[in-house]
C-alpha cells in the first residue's frame, strides 16, 4: 500500500471513524432526552451517511479498489474538513 493510502487509512481508520461515532452518540443521547430538534434528527441522518463512506473508504483501501489520485483526492479532502473544523 503506498504512502498515500496508508495516510488516508490511517486517518480516516484512527481519527474521523471515532470522532463521527462519538458525534452521531451524543446526538443519540440528545433525542433519548427528547431535546432533539428538526435539524438533530437531520444531523444524525447525515452523520450516518457519513460514516458509511468512511467505511466504504477502508473498504475500498483494504480490497485495493482505490487508485493512488482517488486515495489523494479524498485524503486532501478529509484534511480540508480538519483543517476547517479546527478553525471553529
Amino acid at each position: 500500500m503506498s504512502e498515500i493510502k496508508k495516510e488516508l487509512y490511517s486517518i480516516v481508520h484512527d481519527t474521523m471513524i471515532p470522532e463521527v461515532e462519538s458525534y452521531v452518540e451524543d446526538l443519540h443521547k440528545v433525542i433519548e432526552k427528547n431535546e432533539q430538534t428538526d435539524d438533530t434528527l437531520e444531523e444524525v441522518r447525515d452523520m450516518e451517511s457519513f460514516l458509511v463512506e468512511l467505511q466504504n473508504i477502508l473498504l475500498a483501501l483494504d480490497e485495493e479498489k482505490m487508485d493512488e489520485e482517488q486515495a489523494k483526492e479524498i485524503l486532501e479532502k478529509i484534511q480540508t474538513m480538519i483543517a476547517e473544523h479546527s478553525e471553529h
